[in-house]
């Protein structure tokens, strides 16, 4: 199992949420976050005065899947969060040891 994810646009959220469910992804937690890199932030005024806006709004994706998923998912992230521009975002892949359901104690894959 490998957990994927993906911080993007928030524009591009739900454009990615149906890029997933095409592919046949269903479970995935959408956290609202902030954040920076090549893309710096940018100036801005308001009443007069200038302030850097230096976090950027961003949405980041989580989600656990089968091995066999991995591309799909990748594909699927990337087509619907590109405009090729900077501050499209990332994606980390990353292995998962092992998925325990709560309600009844399920372990593995059917956890999923």
């Amino acid at each position: 199992m490998l957990k994927i994810e993906a911080i993007i646009q928030p524009s591009k959220l739900d454009a990615v949420k149906d890029a997933l469910l095409e592919v046949g992804i269903e479970g995935m937690t959408i956290l609202e976050a902030r954040g920076h890199g090549r893309q710096k932030g940018h100036t801005e005024f308001y009443r007069g005065r200038e302030y850097t806006v230096d976090l950027l709004p961003k949405v980041k994706i989580e989600m656990v899947v089968l091995d066999e998923m991995k591309e799909k998912a990748i594909a699927a992230i990337g087509s619907a969060a590109r405009t090729g521009r900077i501050g499209d975002g990332k994606i980390f892949v990353s292995r998962v040891e092992e998925a325990i359901r709560i309600r009844n104690d399920e372990r593995g894959e059917t956890a999923l």
